[in-house]
């Protein structure tokens, strides 16, 4: 398996993102019979790189702010509580119709009642993102980066993101930065724009060391066949997914590591939560084991996170999906898309199943 990292580099982790602020009613209650919201600020792929910000290694978002914005302060003030760098020019907003940040109103759902999210990204900045915004020579040559994380997300964002994807791509090669990519299929995203964005998709994979995704990634994005549908149970699923898995290996042979993760939900608060790895030839299942959710947003990125700073770590493979799936339960704790583990020691006992009171 080649996933060896560049050492000496300034940071351990960069991704690009377009930053927004999710609003959620307060005590788990529906949007359309609230009145009282938090407010906080989201992205998956911070949310991706929170863990590791968390856990004391150097961390950098790419993105694009709104000038002399409130949210924009909002959003820059929360990254630097995180722990995270940023760089990206400040847009001006062009009048009341012009940029904004991206709003995200979701509730968390309760019990029987699943959760609702609505996603307002018009006149949204981070569709703006340009290569041309950034010196990438300076970025992965004189700083050094060890992983860049992409997201489907903000790759098929718009025609400009995919561009400015498929550039940090390219230089990451040119420098020697591994490449970890989560598809993220949304389908809203690739309306109208199949061809362009399996095109780029394909691209980036291609050229990745990890990828992650679920069998409708892998399927809508990259053209893969997923595994058999049916009535079965999650355990006799997964059988199904590493065969899948080694189809993706097959096409896309650059990349050495492959990860999908395996959710049942049983109602709202109360989830089925395994993971499925495959390094090199060496294959690594949790089976689904029963988590408590407060909230599930973040869980997926919960997980990408935790498997990056397990690589960063340079741990034994085993441990990357037990980290990487601890990380994901710990982030359906947290009222915040994002886990924000006090140490490491907080996702290992989560891993362990140990809640007993540490005093």
């Amino acid at each position: 398996m080649d996933l060896e990292l560049k050492k000496d580099c300034k940071y351990s982790l960069i991704v690009p993102t377009s930053m927004g602020v999710r609003m959620t009613p307060v005590n788990g209650q529906p949007v359309h019979s609230s009145d009282t919201y938090k407010l906080q600020v989201t992205s998956a792929e911070t949310n991706v790189a929170s863990i590791a910000s968390f856990l004391g290694l150097p961390v950098k978002v790419l993105t694009v702010f709104v000038k002399d914005s409130p949210i924009a302060n909002f959003i820059k003030s929360n990254l630097r509580s995180r722990n995270i760098d940023f760089e990206g020019k400040d847009v001006s907003q062009g009048g009341p119709w012009g940029y904004r940040h991206q709003f995200n109103i979701a509730d968390s759902g309760f019990g029987s009642r699943g959760p609702r999210v609505h996603n307002d990204r018009a006149g949204e900045v981070g569709r703006t993102l340009n290569a041309k915004d950034f010196d990438l020579d300076r970025i992965f040559s004189k700083d050094g980066v060890q992983i860049i994380h992409l997201s489907g997300l903000i790759a098929a964002l718009s025609p400009e993101t995919s561009n400015f994807c498929l550039e940090l791509t390219r230089a990451a090669k040119k420098y020697g930065t591994k490449i970890s990519f989560d598809l993220n299929y949304r389908a809203s995203f690739w309306k109208g724009r199949e061809k362009e964005l399996r095109e780029a998709f394909t691209e980036i994979a291609s050229v990745s060391d990890v990828l992650v995704g679920n069998e409708e990634d892998f399927q809508l994005c990259l053209g893969i066949k997923g595994p058999e549908a049916g009535g079965k149970e999650i355990e006799e699923k997964i059988e199904s997914f590493k065969e899948m898995i080694g189809r993706v290996k097959e096409k896309f042979s650059n990349a050495s590591v492959f990860a999908t993760t395996l959710r049942k939900v049983i109602n709202t608060n109360k989830h089925l939560w395994g993971a499925i790895l495959l390094e090199g030839n060496n294959w690594h299942v949790v089976n689904p084991r029963e988590i408590n959710v407060l909230d599930r947003i973040g869980g997926g990125d919960g997980f990408v996170g935790g498997l990056i700073y397990a690589i960063l770590k340079n741990w034994e493979p085993e441990k990357w999906i037990q980290f990487g799936w601890a990380s994901g339960a710990l982030a359906t704790t947290f009222e915040t898309d994002y886990a924000q583990p006090a140490d490491e020691e907080m996702i290992w006992s989560v891993w362990e199943g140990n809640a007993r009171v540490k005093r």
